[in-house]
């Protein structure tokens, strides 16, 4: 079993925030502990399928679960001059609270947008993908930032500065009607998870998230069997559910004894999508 760390503090997180962008690049000195779980442990495939799910998981992904939200044109006009900055897996690109200096567009990578509940514990919001747009809200109404933003995968990202991102928008003024739209469409996918959580089960909860998972990074690997090309640790998994790891982990336990979803090297698999499908509705 994995040595639960102790997470950092607040004050040692922003410690080295305004160093973030020194040379262009984000340092690595902040480390953020995922919660135990993630240690790849726990059911394997049916046999003989190693083979196809390496292959699967050695393909490129072109899915994420929010996607590039600015027409390529417009998005390349936005960041023609942009600054690049990278940050590596387990890094804060930036904490709740912190103040807006720009926004970013993610060129590589995979970040994890979250709130922090208290005692450890976090609430994961969305999962970003490479043409995301990154902090976009508190670039417009100029309030601080609404939510932490991690790196789950190294990233590399491109960074305009507010001021700049004001002149584009004068000068683009379709930018915002674009922007307005991926808004709104956060907003319904919020009251979604807001009613999941409040109408169902744990069991619901944490299937509709393996199956917005699949959705996102699955690749049918035969047989109707779906792997998720993301590892994803328990901790990870029960913060996008909103439930306890604890709880997480039974249900897993029971679905991997009943051969509906199992584990190889780190990635999950739906064995019975059919299933899950049920268990969420």
């Amino acid at each position: 079993m994995a040595r639960s760390q102790k997470r950092p503090s607040l004050a040692d997180k922003r410690c080295f925030r305004d160093h973030r962008h020194s040379r262009g690049a984000i340092p690595r000195p902040l480390s953020l502990p995922f919660p135990a779980g993630g240690d790849g442990r726990g059911g394997s495939c049916a046999p003989g399928t190693p083979r196809r799910m390496a292959m699967a998981m050695a393909e490129p992904m072109t899915t994420d679960i929010h996607p590039a939200i600015l027409p390529t044109e417009l998005a390349d006009a936005l960041f023609a001059q942009a600054r690049i900055a990278t940050v590596e897996v387990g890094q804060t690109l930036f904490l709740a609270g912190d103040p807006c200096t720009g926004c970013y567009r993610l060129v590589e990578g995979l970040l994890k947008v979250t709130l922090d509940l208290g005692q450890g514990r976090e609430r994961i919001l969305a999962i970003l993908g490479p043409g995301a747009l990154v902090g976009e809200l508190s670039v417009i109404d100029g309030t601080p930032r609404s939510a932490c933003v991690a790196a789950i995968r190294d990233s590399k990202l491109q960074f305009v500065s507010r001021a700049v991102f004001e002149d584009f928008g004068r000068a683009h003024p379709e930018i915002f009607r674009t922007i307005a739209g991926v808004l709104a469409r956060r907003l319904r996918d919020i009251n979604g998870a807001l009613v999941a959580t409040s109408f169902m089960s744990v069991k619901g909860r944490a299937a509709r998230t393996l199956l917005i998972l699949a959705d996102a990074f699955g690749k049918d690997v035969g047989q109707g069997r779906i792997l998720i090309r993301q590892k994803m640790n328990q901790g990870d998994l029960a913060a996008l559910a909103g439930i306890a790891r604890e709880n997480l982990s039974r249900v897993l336990r029971d679905w991997m004894d009943a051969a509906l979803v199992s584990r190889f090297a780190g990635y999950y698999c739906l064995e019975d999508k059919a299933a899950l499908e049920r268990e969420a509705r």
